[in-house]
């Protein structure tokens, strides 16, 4: 049986994200579907218009994943996943996320496509001036620290090479300080030019 048969047989000729009957295709979910009914959704023209071109989504129609974010297709589940998390602003996608649950592996596919973390989702860290801090930077201290445990102050103006940032704690960054790997408030230092 093609992909195709076996889709419209899984989903009675139905879109599996909107429930239309019209101009309904094959679309293989990215990023690495091997074109498989099992990696593959049978979806209408409109909801892959919108899939494929961010900027034509129109948030009232995927009010339809409010049923369709429930099926038992991980495929389906993925899409709905994703639709979900682009328009997750709106505030009524944000409360279906919340409910969805994805077990470990449906949940790593949705995610595979950079889609899952947004770059305002992402944790930022800022230095005193407001610069952005990056992995590897070099940082000046504006303030002298007493670094607990190491029983010894690091002083204003200390430079500290490479650092690295602490992944949930945009407050955070490690660097080396008297050859010591220790924790830096983000609010004490400044990003050197």
């Amino acid at each position: 049986m093609s992909t195709e048969k076996a889709l419209h047989a899984r989903s009675e000729s139905k879109c599996e994200l909107c429930d239309a009957t019209e101009s309904l295709g094959v679309y293989e979910v990215p990023p690495d579907s091997d074109g498989s009914a099992d990696e593959c959704a049978l979806i209408c023209e409109t909801c892959r218009e919108q899939i494929e071109n961010p900027e034509k989504v129109d948030v009232h129609h995927w009010r339809c994943l409010n049923d369709s974010m429930w099926s038992q297709v991980p495929a389906v589940q993925v899409m709905a996943w994703r639709m979900l998390k682009r328009l997750s602003t709106e505030g009524w996608p944000q409360d279906l996320l919340d409910m969805l649950y994805l077990d470990e592996g449906t949940q790593a596919w949705a995610e595979a496509t950079g889609e899952g973390k947004s770059d305002e989702d992402k944790v930022k860290h800022v230095d005193s001036n407001g610069a952005i801090l990056e992995a590897g930077d070099t940082v000046t201290l504006i303030k002298d620290l007493n670094v607990k445990g190491a029983n010894f102050t690091a002083k204003r103006g200390t430079v500290v090479r490479g650092i690295s940032l602490v992944e949930d704690n945009s407050e955070h960054i490690e660097g080396r300080v008297n050859g010591q790997q220790i924790v830096i408030l983000t609010k004490f230092v400044k990003k050197a030019s």
